[in-house]
């Protein structure tokens, strides 16, 4: 049985003293890749660990609520994570596009507003941008429908390619009304107003949680941990977990619990249920 770690922080052992005395007011929040999902050079390979699916369906039931808050489509999350049709994952619910989509278990649909129109602007742009930065060869574009991100891990210099592309993507952005969200080795181009932390706050309030978990890996995850945070300034305990990554640092600085990357979450899941019997 995976042992149940000790949060450095007190907030982090208070938050989860809090889940284990009241989880059926727990929500568990959780990134999808590099938290639930390793890192691959190619997204669209990327695949849920393979033992997540099994430790949140054991846990799932014994707490109110689980959301897998990502910034992929919902229905590609589901898909890559095999979410859909598990028993004990009957009332998951994944965030899609940072919140502004959702797929329900409990009904297997998607509820979407319409897109940003500056998204099929910058769509239409970026390809030409690339090849006047020199950045073409090795960079890919990764198509997500209410956002683009794009990769820069297939590039002979990995780090050179994603510096040289941050202030014309960042100009690009700007000019259809969009913002640029910087990542391990990627940059998302997408709608202001979406981000983790107006999900994870949103979907907290919505459930009445009385205690969040949230678990990231990258800088997008920053805004969920600023929402535990004042979450837990409105009396809600909260525990922050950081699936550690020696490539993105700022997480585990802010973290209570470092675990070793989607291994270690999925490990984390699995302690949880077993402590709740």
């Amino acid at each position: 049985m995976d042992p149940l770690p000790t949060p450095k922080t007190q907030s982090g052992r208070d938050g989860l003293a809090a889940l284990l005395a009241r989880p059926r007011t727990a929500l568990i929040g959780l990134d999808f890749d590099g938290t639930l999902a390793p890192i691959v050079a190619d997204p669209e390979q990327a695949r849920a660990h393979p033992d997540a699916v099994p430790a949140l369906a054991a846990l799932a039931p014994k707490i109110a609520s689980v959301a897998v808050i990502t910034g992929r489509p919902p229905e590609v999350a589901v898909r890559y994570g095999g979410f859909a049709g598990v028993p004990g994952l009957e009332h998951l619910t994944v965030l899609g596009h940072y919140g502004a989509e959702r797929w329900d278990a409990a009904t297997g649909t998607v509820t979407a507003p319409p897109p940003h129109p500056g998204v099929a602007a910058a769509r239409a742009e970026l390809p030409r941008l690339l090849e006047r930065a020199g950045a073409a060869e090795g960079t890919w574009i990764e198509e997500k429908g209410r956002a683009l991100a794009v990769h820069t891990r297939r590039a002979a210099d990995p780090q050179g390619a994603y510096q040289s592309l941050r202030a014309p993507l960042a100009d690009l952005a700007a000019r259809h009304g969009l913002i640029v969200e910087p990542g391990r080795l990627v940059l998302e181009l997408r709608p202001p107003g979406m981000d983790k932390g107006v999900a994870l706050l949103d979907h907290a309030r919505a459930v009445g949680a009385g205690c969040v978990v949230y678990a990231g890996d990258d800088l997008g995850d920053l805004p969920a941990f600023d929402a535990v945070d004042t979450l837990r300034a409105d009396g809600v305990p909260g525990l922050l977990v950081c699936s550690g990554s020696t490539e993105v640092t700022e997480l585990a600085k802010r973290a209570d619990l470092v675990v070793d990357g989607p291994e270690g979450v999925v490990g984390l899941l699995r302690a949880l249920a077993a402590q709740l019997g």
